[in-house]
């Protein structure tokens, strides 16, 4: 009997944490496949979990590949499956099927220094790069992470934000100004304008809102940087996983299977229906 593409793995929550609270909240959930199976992947690949009765739903896969007790994925509360993924307790099983998509180049990165820029919920798939980076440190350059979100209460990781600042340059930004804030106020863009990372032997990752990502890939052009030196991720809504349904596609790219990383120089050739 053929393999079923369509049937999920059964994987256990074994922790839970509140990111984010409020009207936009984020969990981020660790789990481990029964019966000790593996699930190896790349970074910037993507898993569909579902949570039964309720449906399922395409998520970035945010820990790093070489993490070898769990994966983790950080979501938004949004529609019908993630609300019921946030309202599950630990200990609770899930289906998870997958990894999709394409993943980051980074063997062909060696070398190079690797310039990481998030906004909001942005940041969780390229943390999974960050994360596998700074666990090869010696085969990549200077590492550097660009972070922004609407009010500091919406920042995603911050305990691990607060360590990471100890090992690598880490440029945070909010908004609007709030009282206790002395990092930077205003939009990611700005921030990386005005801090101005060179494109010397550099890679720059991106991902978040995509009035975002529009004025950060300008930013960086000017700055320097060359189209093939600029990676981001689209989000098309991904149904199937495997490039059966048509729901992801850009022109003939199936975001499930042809992405959902793409280099800036790839991604502006196609149709702009992201």
């Amino acid at each position: 009997m053929e393999h079923n593409p369509y049937l999920p793995q059964l994987a256990r929550i074994i922790s839970i944490k509140e990111e984010v609270g409020g009207s936009r909240p984020i969990k981020s959930f660790r789990m481990e496949l029964l019966n000790g199976n593996r699930f190896d992947f790349k970074c910037g690949q993507c898993a569909m979990i579902s949570v039964f009765g309720k449906g399922e739903s395409m998520i970035s896969i945010s820990s790093s590949p070489l993490e070898k007790e769990y994966l983790q994925f950080s979501v938004l509360k949004m529609g019908r499956v993630t609300t019921a993924l946030h309202e599950m307790e630990e200990g609770s099983i899930v289906g998870l099927r997958g990894p999709y998509g394409n993943g980051f180049p980074l063997e062909e990165w060696k070398g190079k220094n690797l310039i990481f820029i998030g906004g909001g919920i942005g940041l969780a798939p390229i943390w999974s790069v960050l994360q596998t980076a700074l666990r090869r440190r010696e085969d990549f350059g200077q590492l550097t992470l660009f972070y922004g979100a609407r009010t500091s209460r919406d920042l995603v990781f911050k305990d691990e934000l607060k360590k990471l600042k100890e090992t690598i340059p880490v440029y945070l930004s909010i908004d609007v100004e709030e009282p206790g804030w002395n990092e930077y106020v205003g939009f990611v863009p700005q921030n990386v304008l005005e801090k101005k990372p060179s494109p010397e032997r550099a890679i720059a990752i991106t991902c978040g809102p995509p009035i975002m990502i529009k004025f950060v890939i300008k930013g960086l052009q000017e700055l320097g940087f060359r189209d093939d030196q600029i990676y981001t991720t689209v989000e098309n809504k991904m149904k199937c996983g495997i490039g059966k349904c048509g729901r992801c596609n850009i022109g003939h790219h199936y975001i499930c299977k042809d992405g959902p990383v793409y280099s800036w120089a790839k991604l502006k050739t196609l149709p702009q229906e992201y």
